[in-house]
């Protein structure tokens, strides 16, 4: 998962086709954002440009600056394996994709001009978590919830004080990482079966399909 985002940012680097050196750390090594909306960031803009709502699918592997891939890289080195651990590692890719998709597309319903990063899913995991730690209780189930909370206000903190922070794909990502939870459970309620082996593998197929789709359109941009 994070070699596909540091892939897909500098692939979009690479389209971008010369960078603009900035000594602001929230913008540096920025892709463009014609490169960004050809590799298939979500929101208002992508949409009215080409009518694509899978990009609620591809925005989930873009960033817009090295800080941004950051921190969300080192957010999903954290959070990924500790929700394999309690959901199992093909729910949990469930769970990311899907949160993600449910992120950004109530970030195009909200208004959101453009709109991109790993943020989405990774409040989907939060939400899966938070769901698993309120649900199963015990010492184990109340220092994940414990954990959560603590995710959760940061996440608040940080959508208030720094600019350009999309809201409407965390709560999303958020509320479909819960609700999916909540529909397909975790190990300890139900093992990881072929079910979750087929969903996993279509829904990982089909995110690589509009991926590697998304870089022939960058392709295309950096012919022209």
């Amino acid at each position: 998962m994070i070699w596909i985002n540091v892939i897909m940012y500098a692939l979009s680097l690479l389209f971008s086709q010369g960078l603009h050196f900035t000594l602001n750390p929230l913008n540096a090594l920025a892709p463009s954002s014609k490169a960004l909306i050809f590799l298939g960031a979500s929101g208002t803009v992508p949409l009215a440009y080409s009518h694509d709502w899978y990009s609620i699918f591809t925005a989930n592997w873009l960033h817009g600056s090295l800080l941004h891939i950051l921190f969300n890289m080192m957010a999903l080195y954290s959070l990924a394996p500790l929700t394999a651990k309690e959901f199992g590692l093909y729910r949990m890719l469930s769970i990311y994709i899907l949160s993600g998709a449910g992120g950004f597309f109530l970030s195009c319903l909200g208004g959101v001009p453009l709109t991109i990063g790993a943020s989405a899913g990774l409040c989907g995991l939060i939400g899966a978590l938070f769901y698993f730690g309120w649900s199963r209780g015990g010492i184990w189930g109340k220092m994940v919830f414990d954990q959560t909370k603590s995710w959760i206000l940061s996440l608040v903190i940080i959508g208030l004080i720094l600019p350009n922070i999309n809201n409407w794909g965390h709560g999303g990502g958020f509320a479909a990482g819960f609700i999916l939870a909540l529909l397909i459970g975790y190990e300890e309620r139900r093992t990881s079966g072929k079910i979750d082996i087929l969903v996993c593998s279509g829904l990982t197929v089909f995110t690589c399909v509009l991926l590697f789709r998304s870089v022939f359109q960058g392709l295309e941009l950096m012919l022209k």
